[in-house]
């Protein structure tokens, strides 16, 4: 289980984020981006070592408001041959250094995705110890995926990041959110998994999309 600390974090995560979104072939904004965390979920590394978290950053630089998708991961030293996937280091009041990363790199957070998408990991609360998040569906058919131990090699595009998975399958992160009506979100034709949650939008609305979808190579 992993343990909120309500604590100092210098700097913010929406400041390494602001430095880091404009980077990614993803992106779509201009060079300085003025973001909020509107929402996202946190998993639990069966170890305890790594923090593992999903946020849902808003770039509210124009009317149309921008959500992303970015997976991290926060490590109390260094993740060996992953120094090009580092967004870079905060002091936690608690935890004092953590090295933040893109955590498509990491395996940890890859291992325990495809455990929530197969059904095995539960969604946890972002900001509150041990609460399950009841917002995050996931569904899935198909063979096992057990957690891969391998490193990750993902592929950013302007799509998105593409990772491959277990049986031939490809994990495309959507890192920029569109919107839908259903409520829960329903997975892609042809998907073989999907997560799917809602953020906070504009006027005290709620946004709805699909995060991850799981589709054959």
């Amino acid at each position: 289980m992993a343990v909120i600390h309500h604590t100092t974090l210098r700097p913010a995560k929406t400041e390494l984020l602001a430095g880091w979104l404009p980077t990614r072939p993803w992106y779509r904004g201009g060079p300085a981006p003025v973001l909020e965390r509107s929402g996202g979920f946190r998993l639990d590394d069966p170890e305890g070592e790594v923090g593992i978290e999903f946020i849902v950053a808003t770039d509210t630089t124009s009317p149309s408001r921008t959500a992303y998708l970015v997976p991290l991961t926060y490590r109390g030293a260094p993740l060996d041959g992953a120094g090009h996937a580092l967004l870079g280091t905060m002091e936690h009041g608690v935890l004092g250094t953590r090295w933040a990363y893109d955590g498509c790199h990491d395996p940890v957070l890859v291992g325990e995705l495809l455990a929530l998408i197969e059904g095995r990991a539960p969604a946890m609360a972002q900001s509150i110890s041990d609460t399950p998040d009841h917002e995050v569906t996931r569904s899935y058919t198909g063979a096992p995926l057990g957690r891969a131990g391998s490193t990750p090699e993902p592929v950013d595009d302007e799509d998105g990041t593409r990772l491959a998975a277990p049986h031939g399958t490809v994990l495309h992160v959507h890192r920029v959110l569109a919107p839908v009506e259903e409520n829960p979100p329903l997975p892609p034709r042809g998907a073989l998994g999907h997560v799917a949650t809602g953020w906070a939008g504009p006027d005290d609305s709620r946004l709805r999309a699909v995060l991850m979808t799981l589709r054959p190579a």
